[in-house]
């Protein structure tokens, strides 16, 4: 029988058997809040036996009372103690232990994920999204620091919803991390089995790039709701394609870690933007980092605020301190015309305070959390379903709405709102209004490729990121599509619209093969001593990254679009390749059981090594997704991928579908069905 010494023996890798002190908490970080507790007496042993496993046996004593506490009054164990003192924040590379560049690479983009600045709920590990962790606890998060400080070139180091599994030898062209979140056996993947897991402390939700660790603040979603409101402007509102939305309005909700962006991208676009936030402080957050420019506490003060800024046709971001739906009611009562409407609150954990229902303060809506979830859970389907039906009017009179991907119309379908089902019957075929992937973001970029490409300047240094600005904008041809002269416009006057929060990151579209030449011109750079070294990377949310039906792969209309082989493919071909990071999802913006998202990281080191594998990889990372957009038969797939096979002749190769004529089918099957109905 082994002992605990035994075990400590056996580990040069651990944690030390030192009590650290318990941390001080900063006054005004915002706070996750408490997690619903429905675990039975013999489960709660098990998540404190599963959270002291990290732990020296002679700190069981003192922790265990401290875990047990955390675990009742938070939902969760996320092991406060173990937090390091005071402001975490991204630093230069050089700045951090390692053996291996990636080793130190992974390391500032965990802490830049953990900045007070970026995470939503920096005391509990979440980047965004209300749930979205960069790892289970803060134990997990001292021994992935350990291990990455040990890594070498020669390992690999797995990753299990936050717990490092350990180092594997492996060779310098595998991946030095390989990391999933979440990934649950089908019959129990649902949110009643993930909440328990979640609270066991064995399962992590990832988001996108939180659990992945790519995550670069707001700018991250900027590039992407730029590029969709733009796109929905000119598909929907007669713009031309060389103009923008002055003069329009744009309205929503959420100002948090992905819809914090919303702001900025209205105003980048010219237009003027009212977005509704019951959470002061994330408005607040917003307005001192310059992401609105104005703050209404009223709906009349904010429609009169717009109403000023598009007769001038400038553009403007303003801030609603209140419910979305207050401010639809206001619409509606006064005959406000809306250009465009989405919502991005959290409706993937929309029980979980993703959403606040009508009549409660933010505050009052915490406190409900923790005191009566039952009645909150009433609360939020009665404000989802008056949502909808505001949203309904609105839309008979000419407003575009679009889902955000949130999982908003999937909420409004639980809350028992069945004729939002667009077949009558269930989800399969989506809902009576388009996700914004299935009718803009899809067709318009992911069908072609293009698609959140982002880097980090490892070095810290502004100027580093001034020159690889100046780098891609060389590699893009401006007048090839609209949506090139677009990236170009983007990356020409990225750093005068000030994106930066956190370390030093941009974020542009691009499509395959775009990628891979800015990349091998980077990787040129860092090899010629111009720039430091890059960790270059996507959020899951692509072309190739993600399967979810009511989100990326919405605008997939052969039926595979309740599939999950491109995003397990895109991971393991990312694996074989070589990339550095490695990351597969379960749930990412829409939740639980509802997609499966892949990402990576790759840094960037100068070699020749770095260069092979960028040639493979990168259009690998995108091309499967249009590969499969193409199969569907869409139509911009099919043309992207024909020039693509003209292209890459004697390396890659992708299969197209023959098109029947649409009469053929539609007549045999109604004869078949006329048969079969006598």
């Amino acid at each position: 029988m082994f002992t605990n010494g035994d075990v400590r023996q056996a580990m040069q890798i651990k944690l030390d058997a030192v009590l650290p002190d318990y941390p001080e908490f900063m006054e005004g970080i915002r706070r996750a809040p408490k997690r619903e507790f429905t675990l039975t007496k013999e489960e709660t042993e098990l998540a404190l036996k599963n959270a002291l496993r990290y732990i020296p046996e002679e700190l069981h004593e003192k922790l265990a009372p401290e875990f047990l506490e955390e675990l009742l009054t938070r939902g969760r164990i996320y092991g406060y103690r173990f937090r390091p003192e005071g402001k975490i924040k991204g630093k230069s590379i050089n700045e951090y232990k390692g053996k291996c560049i990636e080793g130190k690479a992974f390391q500032v983009m965990i802490d830049n994920n953990l900045d007070f600045d970026i995470a939503l709920y920096p005391y509990e590990l979440v980047t965004y999204g209300e749930t979205g962790q960069v790892c289970q606890n803060w134990m997990q998060y001292r021994l992935i620091k350990k291990y990455l400080e040990a890594l070498t070139q020669d390992q690999t180091l797995v990753i299990h919803s936050g717990h490092p599994v350990g180092l594997f030898h492996s060779k310098p062209e595998a991946p030095r991390v390989i990391l999933t979140n979440g990934l649950m056996v089908g019959m129990f993947d649902d949110q009643e089995n993930w909440h328990r897991a979640a609270a066991l402390g064995v399962a992590n939700y990832g988001q996108m790039t939180a659990g992945g660790w790519m995550y670069i603040g707001p700018q991250g979603i900027v590039h992407g709701t730029y590029s969709t409101i733009l796109n929905a402007g000119r598909l929907k509102l007669g713009i031309s394609s060389d103009s923008d939305l002055r003069g329009k309005l744009f309205i929503t909700s959420g100002l948090g870690g992905m819809s914090g962006a919303q702001g900025k991208s209205v105003e980048i676009a010219n237009g003027v933007g009212i977005i509704a936030e019951v959470d002061q402080s994330r408005i607040n957050t917003r307005y001192e980092q310059g992401w609105v420019s104005k703050v209404a506490q009223t709906s009349e003060e904010a429609f009169k605020l717009a109403k000023e800024y598009m007769e001038k046709e400038e553009p403007c971001a303003i801030a609603f301190h209140g419910n979305i739906v207050d401010l639809l009611e206001y619409a509606v009562k006064e005959n406000i015309h809306i250009d465009l409407l989405s919502d991005q609150t959290s409706c993937h954990a929309v029980y979980d305070g993703g959403y606040c229902p009508q009549g409660l303060t933010f505050e009052e809506r915490t406190e409900m959390l923790a005191t009566d979830k039952a009645q909150f859970r009433k609360l939020v389907d009665k404000t989802l379903r008056h949502h909808f039906e505001l949203i309904k009017e609105l839309v008979n009179k000419g407003v575009y709405f679009f889902d955000y991907g949130n999982a908003f119309m999937k909420a409004i379908y639980d809350s028992g709102v069945k004729e939002i089902s667009k077949n009558g019957r269930d989800e399969k075929d989506g809902f009576i209004w388009p996700s914004y992937v299935e009718d803009i973001l899809g067709p318009q970029l992911f069908d072609y490729g293009y698609g959140p490409f982002r880097w980090v300047c490892l070095s810290g240094k502004h100027e580093d990121l001034l020159k690889t600005d100046r780098a891609a904008m060389e590699c893009i041809d401006e007048n090839r599509r609209y949506q090139d002269y677009d990236n170009y416009v983007w990356i020409r006057d990225a750093d005068k619209n000030k994106l930066v929060v956190g370390t030093q990151a941009r974020i542009l579209y691009q499509d395959a093969l775009g990628r891979m030449n800015i990349a091998l011109k980077f990787n040129e750079m860092v090899r010629n001593g111009e720039i430091g070294p890059v960790m270059l990377g996507r959020d899951h949310h692509d072309t190739g990254g993600t399967d979810s039906p009511f989100r990326e792969t919405s605008n997939i209309k052969d039926g595979s679009n309740i599939m999950a082989d491109m995003a397990t493919h895109c991971f393991a071909g990312n694996a074989a390749r070589g990339m550095s990071l490695i990351a597969l999802h379960n749930g990412g913006g829409v939740g639980i059981g509802k997609s499966i998202n892949g990402g990576f990281g790759m840094v960037l080191d100068g070699s020749q090594r770095v260069d092979d594998i960028l040639r493979s990889a990168m259009p690998w990372d995108v091309m499967g997704g249009v590969a499969r957009r193409a199969w569907a038969r869409n139509e911009n797939a099919i043309s992207t991928c024909v020039e693509y096979n003209g292209m890459r002749k004697g390396t890659d190769h992708i299969t197209l579908p023959y098109i029947p004529k649409e009469d053929l089918v539609e007549g045999l099957v109604e004869g078949a069905f006329e048969k079969l109905n006598k």
